[in-house]
């Protein structure tokens, strides 16, 4: 393994300057209102004393991420000032000059070097059982060119501006980390990283019970089920004073003041309603989409009373709290009871089925994909944040490949309507063709012995999105609809994409389930 990583480490570092070169010719690209979001912060950190960083509200894009992510502008707006200075004066609202698109654009680039060294890491741990003739054919390069060039994170940080590479970084850093059984450094990324983006307590459960069942436990039975003697307390207690370090550090300066239930209320604002103003792909999506029409389908047939139905909210592009017209509103309490059943079948066998940090990852990626399939107020771009792990074993496992497969052509371009700009139409398509190509032959060619990695069902289901693309881009922007009936593109995209979602989490939760795990593996 060392000779290999040795050998890598040209073509590693020249796949690494390719997409960062790439990252660099998208600066002068579109830039979402996330732009300003962070521009706002940049100015917020900079001029106010720490304990109004949580009610400013001049701008609309209040600061809504926990207290590193703050720190983090406070420190990017000591080198902004070199730039433009105007960009740190909080009543410049959009201000957006050339400086300004450059500098924050540079600084999204340059701390992906954090997610660049955590792919690496990642790669070390490949299983090596097919190692390939070819460079090109190595499960370690395919992974790297999946993580590095992965689609995704290249138009949601680079082009719609967000800094999901260096948190997905610390994500991917702290699995390395744990493959090394260096538990206690994983542990310390991860709780770094909660204070740093919330969302990732999504995937906590997974930290939680693989740190107790396979560090907290030092010790398996020969038939591989745990020996509750070995339980020490030294090192539960070990992980919990990183977890109250790292708290009181974020946290604790806004204990101090008084201040924690505004900071709560800014990180958890359950008022913005239950999905995002373009609907992420998951199963709310489809309870919308059937509740939608049941109500068109009700006022035909006169079932329903036209008066007494709420504005369509949930179509009109607003981010508020709506009302369902025929089945039941949904509430945070429903979506997170759903959300913790839809996870706990994944927790149980991470913890009576072992199989060490593939198992850990393996529960990971389903309690992503659980809270992104229930979660509240979810957004499209949460699905990263189970496509990038799921690379990890894309490359070990023809079945994993087939998932991995559906679950990122379909969730890449359930993120299309992001890029909705004339000129980026066709960046974002081509780049899209580039990844899902390349995906495709590399994980085909590496599993060739294995037969097709999907069914003729599947095929044609992922072929289905060419001519929704068309309709969506070119033949409904042509049609009278447009003006009356706006939302039907996004609507479209979102409940198409939402099936391919949902058949993946099923597929890949029914594979963790149903397969068999030997005494070695419980073992080890």
């Amino acid at each position: 393994m060392a000779a290999a990583s040795a050998s890598g480490g040209c073509w590693f570092l020249a796949l690494a300057l390719g997409v960062s070169l790439l990252k660099c010719l998208l600066i002068p690209t579109y830039h979402s209102t996330d732009f300003e979001v962070h521009r706002n912060w940049l100015a917020i950190t900079h001029n106010l004393p720490v304990s109004q960083w949580y009610y400013e509200a001049t701008s609309e894009w209040t600061l809504d991420y926990p207290p590193f992510f703050a720190w983090f502008e406070y420190a990017l707006s000591h080198v902004a000032k070199y730039f433009d200075q105007e960009m740190l004066v909080i009543q410049n609202l959009n201000y957006s000059s050339q400086a300004t698109i450059f500098f924050q654009r540079l600084s999204v680039i340059f701390t992906d070097i954090l997610f660049v060294y955590a792919a690496h890491e990642c790669c070390k741990y490949v299983n090596g059982k097919r190692p390939g003739k070819e460079l090109l054919e190595k499960p370690m390069f395919v992974l790297a060119v999946l993580l590095l060039w992965n689609f995704g994170l290249l138009i949601v940080d680079h082009i719609h501006f967000q800094y999901n590479g260096f948190l997905f970084g610390l994500m991917l850093l702290s699995v390395a980390r744990l493959f090394q059984k260096r538990h206690l450094e994983g542990a310390l990324l991860f709780a770094v990283l909660l204070h740093f983006k919330h969302i990732y307590i999504y995937v906590a459960p997974a930290y939680c019970v693989y740190l107790l069942r396979s560090y907290c436990f030092t010790a398996n039975k020969a038939d591989g089920s745990l020996k509750w003697s070995s339980f020490s307390f030294l090192r539960i207690t070990l992980l919990g004073l990183i977890v109250c370090l790292v708290s009181a550090l974020s946290l604790g300066p806004f204990a101090v003041l008084g201040q924690l239930p505004q900071v709560i209320s800014r990180l958890f604002p359950f008022k913005r309603g239950l999905c995002h103003a373009y609907w992420a792909p998951n199963f709310w999506a489809l309870y919308n989409a059937v509740d939608k029409t049941l109500a068109v389908v009700g006022i035909k047939y006169k079932f329903l009373d036209p008066e007494k139905i709420p504005k369509a909210s949930m179509t009109g592009g607003l981010v508020q709290e709506f009302q369902h017209t025929v089945l039941p509103s949904v509430t945070p309490l429903a979506t997170l009871i759903c959300t913790f059943i839809s996870i706990l079948p994944s927790v149980f066998c991470l913890w009576f089925k072992p199989q060490g940090p593939r198992g850990f990852l393996q529960c990971l990626i389903l309690c992503a994909l659980s809270s992104f399939m229930f979660g509240w107020h979810v957004h499209e771009k949460a699905i990263l944040l189970a496509i990038l792990p799921l690379s990890l074993l894309s490359v070990e496992s023809p079945k994993r490949a087939g998932i991995y497969l559906i679950l990122t052509t379909t969730g890449h371009f359930s993120l299309f309507p992001l890029l909705f700009t004339p000129p980026e139409i066709t960046t974002k398509i081509l780049l899209m063709l580039l990844f899902t190509v390349y995906s495709f032959s590399s994980l085909r060619a590496l599993f060739r012995k294995e037969g097709p990695l999907l069914n003729w069902l599947e095929t044609i289901y992922l072929i289905e999105l060419v001519p929704l693309e068309i309709f969506c881009e070119i033949v409904f922007p042509l049609t009278p609809w447009k003006l009356k009936f706006p939302f039907i593109p996004l609507l479209l995209t979102s409940v198409y994409c939402a099936l391919g979602i949902t058949y993946a989490w099923l597929k890949l939760y029914v594979s963790v389930l149903t397969e068999s795990v030997s005494v070695r593996q419980k073992a080890e």
